[in-house]
């Protein structure tokens, strides 16, 4: 989304120009804009931010801010899925042609890629870029809540470069607030390190000074790739800076999901449902157990008054809840019903 655009106004909705943000602004606070107004600014209507009045075709209707929102975060989770689809196209190749020149070759690896085979080398070439760090290290944790033994494996990385001033930003699931020890971890950082979360994150990775990144290669985190292409390296950094942009600090509580007896996690499940997932995909993507899953997902049921699964995607629908989660204003919406109230090895 972020692509598109005229030849006079080259950027996505998430960058709008001066004079669109002022025309997109003064249509979202009156209702409309007159199309003789909107037309120095046709990136409003070429990235659907403004739409036609059928009422009075003389008028343009603008596009929701939370319906924007919803398209911008899945056009990233688009673009960082097929990043990480061409990752394991390019290990698979490395890994092929590597194979077809003999031991005298070596590996087949090279300065803007290498293939790292096994935990002892992982944790190796990680610790040189630790060492090698004088800025900034950025990560992404997937999975749930982080156990102790996970944090205290990097802690020697992580408090060697606090030492050496290096700043350190994180981001984890929504489901990592819950553990105490990732608290005391940050804690323990101080100033140095700062904590966000979202919904679901990407796969993980580790990139030092924006120059190398470490990202997993299997599905075991035993093979790890070692990047150090400039491309690549721009590429991770913005897909991290957007992720970041929308994630919540950690200090901070998540925001409020405007529907009665609806939990923050179970807006999350709901809009995954809506998608088509099942039980197993929701919980991994999302961090947590099946089991927890199916629990959550009973007690949606129980809100939204839904006695079938075939029901409960109707009534999320009905309710707004069939979109990504948003940390805009809560949707004004109360559910029929409610009852309840409401850095480590890669």
């Amino acid at each position: 989304m972020a692509g598109h655009g005229t030849d006079a106004h080259p950027h996505g909705a998430d960058r709008l120009c001066e004079a669109g943000n002022r025309v997109y602004s003064r249509a979202v606070r009156r209702g409309r804009v007159s199309r003789a107004d909107a037309g120095p600014v046709p990136c409003l209507l070429e990235l659907a931010l403004l739409h036609p009045d059928p009422d009075d075709m003389d008028w343009l209707v603008p596009t929701s801010p939370q319906e924007v929102m919803t398209r911008l975060l899945r056009s990233v989770h688009e673009e960082v899925s097929a990043s990480q689809a061409r990752v394991g196209t390019a290990v698979a190749a490395v890994e092929w042609y590597a194979g077809l020149g003999g031991r005298e070759q070596g590996s087949g690896e090279g300065v803007a890629i290498r293939v790292l085979d096994g935990l002892p080398r992982i944790r190796a070439a990680m610790d040189e870029a630790t060492e090698q760090c004088t800025a900034e290290v950025l990560t992404v944790q997937p999975g749930g809540i982080r156990r102790e033994d996970e944090l205290s494996e990097g802690l020697h990385r992580a408090l060697e470069m606090r030492r050496r001033g290096v700043r350190m930003r994180d981001l984890y699931t929504h489901v990592a607030r819950h553990g105490q020890g990732l608290r005391n971890y940050m804690e323990m950082m101080g100033d140095s390190a700062e904590a966000r979360t979202l919904d679901e994150v990407p796969e993980r990775l580790i990139l030092f000074d924006r120059t190398v990144a470490f990202i997993p290669a299997n599905t075991d985190r035993t093979i790890a790739l070692e990047l150090r292409h400039p491309a690549v390296i721009d590429y991770l950094v913005t897909a991290f800076e957007r992720f970041w942009r929308l994630a919540i600090p950690l200090t901070s509580p998540l925001p409020d999901t405007g529907i009665d007896g609806i939990t923050h996690r179970e807006r999350s499940i709901a809009a995954l449902l809506a998608e088509g997932h099942q039980d197993a995909v929701v919980a991994e993507r999302l961090g947590i157990s099946v089991r927890t899953c199916r629990a959550h997902i009973a007690r949606l049921s129980e809100t939204l008054g839904a006695a079938s699964r075939t029901q409960l995607g109707v009534r999320i629908a009905q309710v707004g809840l069939d979109g990504p989660t948003l940390a805009a204003e809560p949707l004004p919406v109360t559910a029929p019903g409610a009852a309840r109230e409401s850095s480590g090895d890669l």
